[in-house]
């Protein structure tokens, strides 16, 4: 029998949806390697304890990731899911990334695919992954809102974007949501991303709530990376990683004091900074799920909030959230 959590809409135009999403990029290689059979058993649990949104993208692992929660989904109610798909991004059989293709004709490529591996017959939102600088953002969604009228996908999400791309894309079609990096440590959509969304109705789907594991508590300084995301991640190097660690050290202080874990504290506050925000949690494992699904308990009061900030202050972290070669591509970074 399948648990109830509460839920939060997704913008004006969006579906209801679990107060929590889980993104499953985490479980295709990205931290290194992942146990296939925990990932699924992970996604079973998830949607059991009552997780109704799944986040990917199409070139996790090059196809890998749609293609596990296609075997997580056999035999389940498609209609209970939330597919949620990032496509446009451009890799080679060595994993590296070579940019991002969102013509419409790559794009109608892309979902093609994508419907194949998730053995699916619609993706529920499906967004470009970065901007594309070579494509208008309104070509873009113009060939988006033809795979509405297909029925190839019902919902147009945008993903790392800046205000002035948000105002573009919502005149030419509602848009949904926008999937953005938000934590206590990564806070730059609130100076104009974050009020452009409410002011357009755009919910936002907050991923890096943890930081990529950095702020949940569970880091430690001698891990071994190898084929990791984060080993190129400047928020995990030298200098960087101890002041980061320290923060940490802090939030621990105060979530304790409340009976809370760091990931739940810091889950909770992202969830606490508004009813539009729905904070998707990176668990690979059903223990990592457990733990994030503790969040939802956690009531913070206003002076919880105000401790858990005064311990990682805005603008604290050290190093950026992304390697410079990435930064590149993040409109969202932008001016």
């Amino acid at each position: 029998m399948t648990a109830s959590l509460p839920t939060r809409r997704l913008g004006r135009t969006g579906p209801e949806t679990s107060a929590l999403g889980l993104g499953c990029m985490g479980m295709s290689g990205m931290y290194g390697p992942a146990d296939r059979a925990e990932s699924i058993a992970t996604i079973h649990a998830a949607l059991d304890q009552g997780i109704t949104l799944l986040d990917t993208g199409d070139f996790y692992g090059m196809g890998h990731n749609e293609m596990l929660i296609g075997e997580a989904l056999k035999g389940r109610d498609r209609d209970a899911v939330i597919l949620s798909v990032k496509t446009g991004a451009l890799r080679d059989p060595d994993g590296a990334f070579n940019g991002y293709d969102s013509r419409p004709e790559a794009l109608y490529n892309f979902v093609a695919y994508s419907l194949q591996r998730l053995g699916v017959d619609h993706i529920d939102i499906y967004r470009p992954a970065r901007l594309d600088p070579a494509v208008p953002i309104e070509e873009t969604i113009g060939a988006l809102v033809r795979m509405v009228e297909k029925g190839w996908i019902r919902l147009i999400g945008l993903s790392e974007v800046g205000a002035e791309t948000i105002r573009r894309a919502a005149a030419i079609a509602p848009i949904v949501d926008l999937q953005i990096e938000y934590s206590l440590i990564s806070r730059g959509i609130e100076d104009d991303i974050l009020p452009t969304c409410r002011e357009l109705g755009v919910g936002v789907t907050a991923y890096g709530v943890l930081s990529r594991g950095l702020i949940s508590g569970h880091w430690s300084k001698d891990r071994a990376l190898g084929r990791d995301f984060r080993a190129m991640s400047p928020r995990f190097q030298g200098e960087n990683l101890d002041r980061n660690l320290a923060l940490v050290d802090a939030l621990r202080g105060v979530a304790e004091g409340r009976g809370l874990t760091v990931a739940q504290a810091a889950i909770a506050w992202v969830a606490a900074q508004g009813d539009d925000i729905v904070p998707v949690i990176g668990a690979r494992t059903r223990e990592r799920l457990t733990e994030a699904l503790g969040s939802l308990d956690a009531v913070l009061t206003p002076a919880d909030l105000a401790a858990l900030e005064a311990a990682a202050p805005k603008g604290s972290a050290a190093g950026s959230r992304y390697p410079e070669a990435q930064m590149k591509h993040m409109d969202s970074e932008r001016g």
